[in-house]
């Protein structure tokens, strides 16, 4: 069928109607007229693929990577990078209207990426040691894209892609391993299989070091980082702001990227880490800085905030209750934060909230709820840490009652 995109939708998918049916269309711009395939149907809604552009909108422009349509890791090719920015804007707009049900979005923009291309420095490659493919999922799939050369990752890894592919050839690599992790330090690169396997690096992982914005980051390719570099540094700077005081608490911390500056400007802070490797590198780093004043809880986040008996650090925890908290950030993982983290968050009553998000729609539930706790929504700012997809970085600011 004959369909026209009105607009781009969270998730990246086209929206068209057409037949009394509504459609989702896979890798469109909004303004094309497109004649298409419905693949499935789900409900009222059909998702669709392209068959061909009878008419290109303007929005739209020749993707210059040969794997895109394939591949599942870009889905925004198509697109102009204003059209990128402006239809990514709008899923927040759209998330925090619809899933948020908030009336008043404040005024916000995009800070736009200094690179488009090669500003990925980690990366995660899926392996399928059966047929001999080395990339990507593919779209819709849990099929291996084999794929030699990726737009979007730094010289550094594409290198190192490169090499595992050699491996691969020369049959090096561990049949076992499902996937390889990546990321580039100031020198050099982690590399780490998805199976630990004596047959990789002998079962060791390269450590490397990362400096942003004056601070120094130790991690390895099994610790969770940003992508993108190149904004981390607006990135702190939009979420930490001039926020100081007496304490502290972050949620989610990691290796601690957010820690460190928060250490700067309060007398005491607590991080909260699940991951034990990302709490060891996170204690080593505030080390290294010279920041005694900040504790890194090695526990689960929900289980922390809600001081639960026999949990590392509950009594930290039950003591905590009785501060009055001056500032709490949490970065959640893509899925965003569990009922009883929020519960737990608002039960502390921080003064100020920094919600740091890699998903408008989780972070509009999310909000929902903090904003029925008592909580406004004071200052939005978004940063495209992912061109040539979907993905947008988003830090929301509120204020307690």
């Amino acid at each position: 069928m004959e369909v026209t995109i009105e607009r781009i939708l969270p998730g990246g998918l086209g929206l068209a109607h057409a037949e009394g049916k509504t459609l989702m269309v896979a890798l469109a711009a909004p303004g094309d007229r497109l004649r298409v395939r419905v693949d499935r149907v789900k409900g009222s809604v059909g998702f669709a693929s392209i068959i061909e552009v009878l008419e290109p909108s303007p929005a739209r422009t020749a993707p210059p990577c040969p794997y895109f349509g394939s591949c599942g890791g870009c889905d925004f090719q198509q697109l102009t990078y204003e059209t990128q920015l402006s239809a990514k804007a709008e899923i927040i707009r759209d998330c925090l209207h619809r899933i948020g049900r908030i009336n008043t979005v404040p005024d916000f923009n995009i800070t736009p990426a200094p690179n488009q291309w090669r500003y990925r420095s980690r990366a995660q490659w899926q392996y399928d040691s059966v047929r001999q493919r080395l990339g990507y999922f593919e779209s819709v799939s849990r099929n291996v894209c084999d794929v030699s050369e990726c737009a979007v990752l730094v010289p550094e890894l594409q290198q190192s892609l490169e090499s595992l592919r050699h491996e691969m050839s020369e049959g090096l690599l561990p049949d076992d391993a499902r996937y390889f992790g990546a990321v580039v330090g100031d020198q050099g690169v982690s590399v780490a299989s998805g199976v630990r396997s004596p047959s990789v690096s002998e079962g060791t992982i390269r450590n490397i070091s990362r400096s942003v914005n004056g601070e120094t980051y130790n991690l390895n390719a099994e610790s969770f980082f940003q992508t993108n570099i190149d904004l981390l540094r607006q990135l702190i700077e939009a979420a930490i702001g001039d926020a100081s005081g007496d304490t502290a608490i972050e949620l989610y911390s990691g290796v601690g990227l957010f820690t460190l500056p928060l250490a700067r400007r309060f007398k005491r802070v607590i991080a909260v880490e699940e991951n034990s490797d990302a709490a060891t590198f996170a204690r080593e780093n505030l080390a290294n800085a010279g920041l005694t004043h900040a504790e890194i809880a090695n526990v689960d986040v929900g289980q922390w905030l809600n001081g639960e008996v026999g949990v590392p650090g509950s009594e930290k925890r039950r003591q905590t209750a009785a501060l009055q908290i001056d500032f709490l950030l949490l970065d959640p993982p893509r899925a965003g934060a569990e009922s009883r983290v929020i519960d737990g968050i608002l039960q502390l009553t921080p003064k100020q909230i920094c919600y740091v998000s890699c998903d408008p729609a989780t972070l509009a539930r999310d909000l929902r709820k903090i904003i029925a706790g008592g909580y406004s929504l004071d200052s939005l700012n978004a940063f495209d840490m992912f061109p040539q997809t979907h993905h947008v970085e988003t830090i929301a600011k509120l204020t307690g009652p």
